[in-house]
């Protein structure tokens, strides 16, 4: 073949196309080989197509066909033609079609392969570092390509959107400035001045509100952040988010503006069902209802508080938490009154892998106080008991499970993890629902117990309410921030707040952090100079590409949305980093190598 270069892709010939000339370029999906007949399935990323290769009317291709492997790169020449009837593929878009080949050029062969791309079954059983490894072959299945295509075409529409409403998409750096609160940086020798560093940014933060300053009003971009921190199944240590900025503007402009593009993208590339319009809660709401600040809203089961109902009880596990301050909450189970004991104590021990000291139930038979059965029966009066189903709404064959702590935390967050496997065993958590929330109102601040210090629960750039500064002086445990959360079954998928658009008010909160005036201004002089320049009042927001792809897409894991994803410890098999450099590059930026006592890798 002189000439060689495709004249259309694999995946797009039809019926309607019978008789056309063509040329063909892909890899070898599979091969049947029956002597004087040869079947080879083409793929590229538009799909797969079937090529002939037959003796009779091209006898000098068939010795190449023969020859041919999976993933081999080759070019064919042919003619569309229908398929014989009774052979069409109806899972193939080309299924009603074949080429006859009247070409054949190898371009490159492939030698064996780690895993076979074109079966799909066998690669459930791959280990996903081989995949990893590999991941230029793993790529090639249709599957990845099409995670790739929506992760495409996701963000053109959030450009889209975001032209539309009048947003600039601007770039900030890179290298920047460490600020070591939350979240470890990574950071950048200085070659030209060994001892400082950039940092890598874990969010676009002070930029985007420089920006503001700036009087630049509507910023967005699709920024690279970098967080070093533990990897878990919806966490990589570099990622990509949605960044949004804008001035002059309250907190519901900008929970309009969450809504809206949300909304847009999801019904633009996908078919998942979208409760509208998104369901607000407070923070304080949230953890009532709950247990969490990212609740699945996909299902009721709300934590219900026993306080009133077991009011005068004298169970001393109940009365105790109540004495000192905790709570006594349980959430229902249906059908759970079938569990086995075995299977109740399993649950039990579920519960107490996140810190309960035990689990009460009641498995209701009928819901009166002589329709139940439960070890703690002998310590409450029909009243109470009665109050319980009541409270819960408990119907025959439920199991009330009740946590009781003095420690309201531990019952929200054991309440919280046992309400989703509950959900999960029965089968409420509906995968082809994207249940999106709105989570305000959040605690400027938490308490520290390991640091002895207030801590900013979202960043400290967050305005608090202008009514809760009196309580910088007194209680700053009750200070509510102007801050909100974007969350999706369960997930949180993005955040944002009104900023501190006031230096004065900016150094009152690093005040409360513990952040001294010296160390203010070393590491936020830039920004506090800048507020009081006519800061405008701004608040902004960003989500999370990888994790809207793993809603969009059903996958547990990020790495699967991820082109080039790294593995645990934030290792990269592929290019086998993070790797040495040698000791003329450690001379050059000034470090050298002190080895750790420990040979095991720490967080």
């Amino acid at each position: 073949m002189n000439n060689w270069k495709r004249t259309v892709p694999c995946g797009t010939m039809r019926a309607a196309d019978t008789g056309t000339e063509l040329v063909l370029n892909g890899w070898v999906h599979r091969q049947r080989d029956f002597g004087d007949l040869v079947f080879i399935d083409l793929r590229d990323r538009t799909g797969l197509v079937q090529i002939v290769v037959d003796k009779k009317d091209a006898p000098e291709l068939v010795a190449t066909a023969n020859s041919l492997r999976s993933e081999f790169v080759v070019s064919v020449r042919g003619t569309v033609r229908p398929r014989r009837a009774g052979t069409e593929n109806p899972n193939l878009l080309t299924g009603e079609i074949e080429i006859a080949a009247t070409g054949l050029e190898i371009l490159n062969a492939s030698k064996g392969l780690p895993f076979q791309v074109s079966d799909e079954e066998q690669m459930r059983l791959v280990d996903e570092t081989l995949r990893v490894k590999y991941r230029y072959l793993d790529l090639r299945r249709s599957k990845m390509y099409s995670m790739l295509e929506m992760r495409h075409r996701a963000v053109k529409r959030i450009r889209d959107f975001m032209d539309g409403r009048d947003f600039l998409e601007i770039e900030t750096p890179i290298f920047t400035k460490s600020t070591p609160e939350g979240a470890r940086d990574y950071v950048v020798p200085y070659r030209l001045e060994p001892g400082l560093f950039y940092a890598l940014p874990q969010s676009p933060q002070q930029y985007k509100q420089l920006l503001m300053v700036a009087g630049c009003d509507r910023y967005f971009q699709i920024a690279r952040c970098f967080r070093d921190e533990a990897l878990r199944a919806d966490r990589q240590p570099e990622f990509s988010q949605l960044d949004v900025e804008m001035s002059f503007v309250e907190q519901e402009d900008v929970l309009e503006l969450i809504e809206a593009m949300t909304v847009d993208v999801v019904e633009h590339i996908s078919d998942k069902q979208l409760p509208q319009p998104f369901p607000r809660l407070t923070y304080d709401e949230a953890i009532r209802r709950y247990g969490s600040d990212k609740p699945d809203m996909r299902f009721g089961l709300e934590l219900i508080d026993l306080a009133e109902s077991i009011t005068g009880t004298e169970f001393v596990v109940f009365r105790s938490a109540l004495d000192n301050g905790g709570q006594v909450k349980a959430v229902r189970y249906p059908g759970g009154g079938a569990l086995s004991r075995k299977e109740t104590d399993d649950l039990s021990n579920f519960c107490k892998e996140f810190g309960a000291k035990g689990l009460a139930t009641i498995a209701v038979t009928e819901p009166t106080p002589a329709g139940v059965k439960s070890a703690i029966s002998k310590f409450m009066t029909d009243e109470q008991m009665q109050a319980i189903l009541t409270a819960l709404r408990a119907e025959k064959g439920d199991l009330i499970c009740i946590i009781a702590d003095p420690k309201p935390s531990v019952v929200a967050n054991v309440l919280s993890r046992l309400r989703l496997e509950i959900g999960r065993r029965c089968g409420l958590r509906n995968p082809d629902v994207l249940q999106f929330a709105l989570i305000t109102d959040f605690p400027l601040v938490q308490w520290s117990e390991e640091g002895h210090r207030w801590e900013a629960e979202h960043h400290p750039f967050t305005m608090p309410y202008e009514e809760h500064l009196p309580y910088f002086d007194t209680d700053p445990s009750k200070i509510r921030a102007q801050c909100y959360d974007l969350v999706c079954n369960g997930q949180e998928s993005g955040s944002g707040s009104i900023r501190i658009h006031r230096p004065d008010i900016q150094a009152k909160v690093f005040d409360l952090l513990g952040i001294s005036r010296e160390k203010q201004q070393e590491r936020f002089g830039h920004i506090l100079e800048a507020f009081s320049y006519g800061a405008p009042p701004h608040g902004g927001f960003a989500t999370g590409i990888d994790r809207l792809l793993m809603n969009l897409l059903d996958e547990p894991n990020i790495r699967e949305v991820i082109a080039f994803p790294k593995m645990g410890f934030g290792y990269d098999p592929l290019m086998d980093s993070p790797s040495t450099i040698d000791d003329a590059q450690l001379q050059e930026i000034g470090l050298r190598v002190v080895p750790r006592k420990k040979t095991d890798r720490t967080e």
